[in-house]
């Protein structure tokens, strides 16, 4: 067993992104990367990095400045038989290309009664901590989770980070990949040859028995800080990865709610409107006999992200806030 523990490969969140990547194109001839400075300066975040060198300008493709442009090319591209994994750098961009992403991306296959199939992997980066600003440290994925036609995933992990790029390229709909630029740094457990993880199905990060927390991308770690500080208290909680948002995998998260009896959804988009209030919905629609107390939310307050160092920490959720959430909630 521990000579199998010093083979485990561990890199770093960015490098596993750049992993998922070149097994993509490794493994289907007719898929390419497109996007904003991802060939010859290897993107704003290095994940990219060599990879035109290694398969060429017409395989990793510099794009203008155009978002809807980019998302457009994915379009047409996929539309006529290649696999197109495309970058948009910021998803606070996704403002600018939301016709292209909401009127053709997600509808074309269904209004071609499935004679054209759209396999595009869509990878953007959200989350706030690094004093980006307000139009360059959003978390949007409740607008893409709204429109019928896309899947949606967030990846917490280096591992989850390659298996879902993968995952994504291989699926023959729209899918985006959520990444998170405060994990990039975060070094974890990827193998070195290729895999997927399931779209639709969540992974339990920590078995518990009287309480579910079900967090979101980077929120994952927090949750489980959270539940270390909640055991003094009495709380065993169960931490649930959804991984895949839409679909999103109920059955798991009803599951949990069976056996702890109390739940709370944390994510780092603001909490009116997220993605929280669906699965709440979902949770109190079909499990409401097994709840003892009203499931809790923790999102970021109802403001644009703020530059100021000062400010931001106390914009962005965190363990700290969860366990105050939960004591609140319990009345502990």
């Amino acid at each position: 067993m521990a000579e199998a523990q010093e083979k485990l490969r561990e890199i770093p969140y960015v490098a596993a992104i750049a992993d998922g990547i070149r097994c993509v194109l490794q493994e289907q001839p007719d898929a390419f990367v497109a996007g904003e400075d991802v060939g010859q300066a290897g993107g704003v975040y290095g994940y990219f990095h060599g990879l035109q060198k290694e398969f060429g300008a017409d395989r990793v493709v510099d794009t203008p400045i155009s978002e809807e442009g980019i998302v457009g090319l994915g379009v047409g591209a996929a539309a006529t038989g290649c696999r197109p994994v495309i970058d948009v750098m910021f998803m606070d961009f996704m403002g600018e290309c939301m016709d292209e992403i909401a009127n053709q991306l997600a509808k074309m296959r269904y209004m071609f009664g499935g004679r054209a199939t759209l396999p595009v992997t869509v990878l953007t980066m959200a989350g706030a901590g690094a004093s980006l600003a307000a139009q360059h440290s959003q978390s949007l994925e409740a607008w893409i989770c709204h429109v019928p036609g896309l899947k949606v995933t967030m990846a917490s992990t280096p591992y989850d980070a390659k298996g879902l790029i993968i995952s994504a390229a291989r699926d023959d709909n729209p899918v985006f990949v959520i990444l998170n630029k405060m994990s990039l740094a975060m070094k974890g457990h990827v193998p070195e040859e290729p895999y997927t993880i399931p779209l639709g199905e969540a992974n339990i990060v920590r078995e518990g028995s009287n309480y579910t927390i079900i967090a979101t991308g980077r929120m994952v770690h927090e949750a489980l800080a959270a539940a270390e500080q909640l055991t003094e208290v009495g709380i065993d909680a169960e931490v649930i990865d959804p991984r895949t948002l839409q679909p999103f995998d109920t059955d798991t998260a009803v599951a949990s709610l069976k056996k702890t009896h109390r739940a709370m959804i944390v994510h780092e988009a603001v909490r009116f409107g997220g993605i929280g209030g669906e699965i709440a919905a979902q949770l109190q629609e079909l499990a409401f006999d097994w709840l003892d107390a009203p499931v809790a939310r923790v999102g970021a307050p109802f403001s644009p992200v703020p530059f100021s160092p000062a400010l931001e920490p106390h914009y962005v959720p965190n363990a700290e806030r969860i366990v105050a959430e939960a004591r609140t909630q319990l009345g502990i």
